[in-house]
């Protein structure tokens, strides 16, 4: 049964792999990004109780860091994460699915980060505040400049993912740490401002910011580019996932603490605010910097992901060849431009919305379309752990449970309009299914 890759792909890895740290800079680097610098002016409307949301969405985030951590230990030497596991474990349709809806999460999470990084940019130069179309033609700049990037081999791409989280984090934490001795109280409060009852509240919340952890189980994906997978990747899964939530949380809880509810509601740059209040405006320019670092090395990480989840199911038959076709640095360039055209089509199309309603939406868009992969793949997880981790069946069978049911949860907290459009959207894909294997049925 094929796995997603190739023979011809392996030379590449084979001779330059990436290690630990890489690896969990992949996880670190594509959860960081724009869910973090654009969320607390998503989640002014809520108040306080938005926090209950982001303790709901990282233990639901932990839960699912194990899992894929796991799969890459059950099911190592695979490209393809979360396509690859259902591929083997459930099959060619299933596969499918998760693949498509996987892409088109990409889609939706590389606008929104463009959209985010525009929004930040508007820091040094207000005319993207001000000039859609001025806007609109930076923020493809920046999708087409880490095209190009992830058309390189994939070592270049690590050492630009490394350096980014490194500098994106920093920022973050300072104002975290820093930003809790000019917390106010009254900024909590009220504790529930949406108007809809407290369980309400938090499950929208916690769908909202679930989008924010989105990429824990990119160290499964480029799996035979990385070195000692079977360890190296539970290791960097549930390694990088816990250093964004403590990152998230402690950040969080500083920015809706120094920033008024209704300043923070139409904020453009929630972090840089938050830090001009109790450093300065040089402190504004400054964390306005590492967020516009922070959201390159997002786009940076999730475009490398937006070739190779199309390349492993090209390679099995379940996308166009075009997809599977590699350049001599071993990059899927053809789908990665295809895939980014796509991300330009999306990003211009949302541009009418103010920046937080076009961010909120393409977020709650992409997090719903990512949880048919995660239904999956915790449902793959559970028939491997039946198959070869039998000392430990029982445990691992209940964290498979327990994430099943949290993914379910996510789907209901997304929102009826956005549940509708991910929902088209998926079924889209089945005429492109039965077109492919029509010619297995001749």
């Amino acid at each position: 049964m094929g796995i997603g890759i190739q023979s011809s792909y392996l030379p590449h890895m084979a001779q330059k792999k990436i290690g630990f740290w890489s690896a969990t800079s992949l996880v670190v680097g594509n959860m960081i990004g724009s869910g973090i610098f654009l969320l607390p002016a998503s989640l002014a409307a809520y108040g306080g109780i938005s926090l209950i949301g982001w303790l709901f969405a990282s233990f639901g985030a932990i839960l699912l860091a194990i899992v894929f951590g796991n799969l890459g230990r059950l099911a190592p030497g695979t490209t393809g994460g979360p396509y690859a596991f259902t591929r083997i474990s459930l099959g060619a349709f299933p596969g499918f699915l998760v693949a498509w809806g996987y892409w088109v999460s990409i889609w939706a999470s590389n606008a929104a980060i463009a959209v985010a990084l525009v929004g930040y940019l508007s820091v040094f130069f207000p005319i993207l505040d001000s000039n859609p179309l001025v806007a609109i033609m930076t923020g493809l700049g920046v999708i087409w400049l880490m095209t190009w990037v992830n058309t390189k081999e994939i070592r270049t791409v690590a050492y630009v993912q490394l350096i980014t989280t490194i500098l994106k984090i920093t920022p973050i934490i300072l104002v975290g740490l820093l930003g809790i001795f000019y917390i106010k109280s009254g900024h909590f409060s009220p504790f529930n401002a949406s108007g809809s009852s407290n369980w309400s509240a938090i499950t929208t919340t916690t769908a909202l910011t679930f989008f924010a952890f989105l990429g824990m189980e990119c160290a499964t994906i480029p799996g035979t580019s990385i070195d000692n997978a079977e360890t190296t990747i539970r290791k960097a899964t549930i390694t990088g996932t816990l250093i964004t939530v403590l990152v998230y949380i402690l950040s969080t809880i500083a920015v809706i603490g120094i920033v008024p509810r209704e300043v923070l509601a139409s904020s453009s740059a929630p972090f840089a605010d938050a830090a001009e209040l109790f450093w300065g405006s040089a402190a504004r320019y400054i964390v306005a910097a590492g967020a516009v670092i922070s959201t390159l090395g997002a786009l940076n990480g999730w475009i490398l992901i937006q070739g190779q989840i199309p390349m492993a199911a090209a390679m099995d038959g379940l996308f166009p060849k075009i997809f599977g076709k590699q350049n001599k640095s071993g990059s899927p360039a053809a789908g990665i431009v295809l895939s980014s055209l796509l991300v330009s089509a999306l990003m211009m199309m949302n541009f009418s919305k103010s920046l937080v309603n076009a961010f909120t939406f393409m977020m709650t868009l992409s997090t719903l379309s990512v949880i048919t992969p995660y239904l999956f793949s915790t449902a793959s997880y559970a028939l491997l752990v039946y198959k070869k981790d039998k000392k430990h069946k029982v445990g691992q069978l209940f964290i498979a449970f327990l994430a099943f049911l949290f993914s379910m949860w996510i789907i209901i907290g997304c929102g009826q309009e956005v549940v509708f459009w991910g929902f088209v959207l998926l079924m889209a894909g089945i005429p492109f299914y039965v077109w492919l294997k029509k010619d297995e049925s001749s």
